[in-house]
């Protein structure tokens, strides 16, 4: 179904089948932020929350910040406006999140579970009222200048194994530790990818001596490909170095929100479980802060809860939908591979049938992965505003989506 079908209507409908991902910081997070602010029906949302995230960020940060302007001439991001991007983040998915309410009458608390990488996390956060927008980026602004310095000399390392095979964490963890005992730099884990995937933050030469031993590792093909920007060290022990966990952990103690649960499952990224219960936002959020982010437990956790929609909220939505295609291709080849050949929607179908799923292998659901939808909540929003004005779907053909969606969500 393309994606000016989905109306908004048809995607209320299926709240119950639907995830919502936030995005976390990228090197660029501008997406589609520019064509929203200057949006006729949905830029008063977006600057009036702009103008409060500057305003939050001024006073943290002590010094002037023009969000507003900042989106307006498209402002090219580097570590030096660390903070700002952090609070463009969060601003931008928040008002994306209140424009689905306003206008469309969509509430994220319908959904089935949210989750948020990295920053993405205190987004939803304050999305579901558990924190205020301030109680939420107080930290990660009050440490950002410690971390964009951190990241001047770290690099980011994606470690994966060329034939498919999972690489064992515990052996990845332990020669982290060894490297790191060599007193030349600190290498760690900053997020598990999948089981055969990880992103590794590397100070110095860490990542190419890391690369030199990886046969302590697995005698299986296991490759590391660098990234070539500069990365804040955050959810790894470098962090340790500026006592950014016990900092951040003294300032939880002194929000004023917290107390309350959030209004949908919300699925930690620092934990891999639902563990907010309206009494620890405190202890985890201090806990987020050097903790791997375990992305491959929320992508798990989506397909076994039967979510059959997966929103991504945020400017430029990035590493949780390339971790969804690349499962969804990996499930298409084996479908394809073997004598059987049989068809993804076949397999999917089969996953679906709970007596024959509770038979089936525990991690049968990740075959569903090809027949999940997802929408990038900010192309969709726009969507929306063409349909509207050039009315190119018929009645007839919303309908008909509308009967599609309704049947595979039965």
């Amino acid at each position: 179904m393309p994606l000016r079908d989905l109306t908004p209507k048809l995607l209320g409908k299926n709240l119950g089948n639907t995830a919502f991902a936030f995005k976390g910081y990228n090197v660029r997070n501008l997406g589609k932020t520019p064509e929203l602010l200057a949006h006729p029906r949905y830029g008063a949302i977006l600057e009036r929350t702009l103008i409060e995230a500057s305003e939050i960020c001024s006073d943290v940060m002590g010094a002037p910040v023009d969000l507003v302007a900042r989106v307006r001439t498209r402002h090219v991001e580097t570590l030096a406006d660390y903070h700002e991007s952090i609070m463009l983040v969060i601003a931008a998915e928040l008002a994306q999140i209140e424009i689905l309410r306003e206008h469309f009458g969509i509430e994220l608390a319908e959904a089935n579970l949210a989750y948020g990488f990295s920053m993405g996390e205190l987004a939803v956060l304050a999305a579901t009222n558990v924190l205020t927008m301030r109680d939420a980026v107080e930290i990660p602004l009050k440490m950002s200048k410690d971390a964009a310095e951190l990241a001047q000399d770290v690099t980011l390392g994606v470690i994966f194994s060329r034939s498919g095979k999972m690489i064992d964490r515990n052996k990845v963890r332990d020669l982290c530790t060894k490297i790191n005992a060599e007193r030349q730099g600190v290498i760690d884990v900053s997020t598990y990818l999948s089981p055969n995937s990880m992103l590794l933050l590397g100070q110095g030469d860490t990542i190419d001596r890391f690369k030199k031993r990886l046969g302590e590792i697995s005698d299986e093909r296991i490759a590391i490909r660098k990234n070539s920007d500069k990365w804040p060290p955050l959810h790894t022990s470098i962090v340790w170095q500026r006592n950014i966990t016990n900092r951040s952990q003294v300032l939880m103690q002194q929000i004023q929100s917290g107390f309350t649960a959030p209004a949908v499952p919300l699925y930690s990224m620092a934990t891999g479980d639902f563990p907010y219960d309206g009494t620890n936002t405190r202890e985890i959020v201090g806990r987020w802060i050097d903790q791997p982010q375990r992305l491959w437990g929320a992508v798990d956790t989506t397909l076994a809860r039967g979510v059959k929609t997966v929103i991504h909220v945020g400017p430029a939505p990035n590493i949780i939908p390339a971790t969804f295609k690349r499962l969804a291709a990996n499930v298409e080849a084996m479908a394809k591979s073997g004598r059987s050949r049989m068809p993804v929607q076949t397999l999917s179908r089969m996953v679906e049938r709970k007596w024959l799923a509770a038979m089936l292998p525990k991690r049968v659901n990740l075959l569903r992965a090809p027949t999940v939808r997802h929408i990038n909540l900010e192309d969709w929003l726009l969507q929306q505003e063409i349909d509207h004005e050039n009315h190119t779907t018929t009645a007839a053909a919303r309908e008909s989506a509308d009967s599609e969606l309704t049947s595979a969500s039965a």
